[in-house]
């Protein structure tokens, strides 16, 4: 099992930045790729970004490309998501995610979840 805990939401102004983080514990050794994903109220779980973990390739949907940059710190199992200049379609309960394999990164086809952590962006 892989136990992940998101942090660093809350409220921001469009146009500001947040970073989220998650830090992962115990099987880290099966992590292979990890991924940020966003549920709005009344929307669908929906992908946002991916990054491989031995070689830090990255993905994003388009809604978020030059925009939100995922990251990751292997020493310390965490992986980062920096949103700069958020809109207000942004809002939504983001999540996190573990990947024991390194293919179709932006399926939800992630094999354990963490918690969720809200953000919310004001006009």
């Amino acid at each position: 099992q892989v136990q992940l805990v998101e942090s660093g939401g809350g409220l921001v102004q469009a146009g500001g930045s947040l970073r989220l983080s998650c830090a992962a514990s115990g099987r880290t050794f099966s992590i292979r790729a990890m991924g940020w994903f966003r549920q709005a109220p009344g929307k669908e779980r929906e992908f946002v970004a991916a990054i491989t973990w031995s070689s830090g390739i990255t993905y994003y949907a388009d809604s978020v490309k030059g925009r939100f940059t995922i990251s990751r710190e292997k020493a310390n199992n965490t992986v980062y998501l920096q949103m700069n200049s958020p809109k207000p379609e942004d809002t939504a309960d983001y999540y996190c995610a573990v990947k024991k394999s390194s293919s179709r990164l932006a399926t939800l086809e992630y094999d354990y979840w963490g918690q969720g952590t809200q953000v919310t962006v004001s006009s």
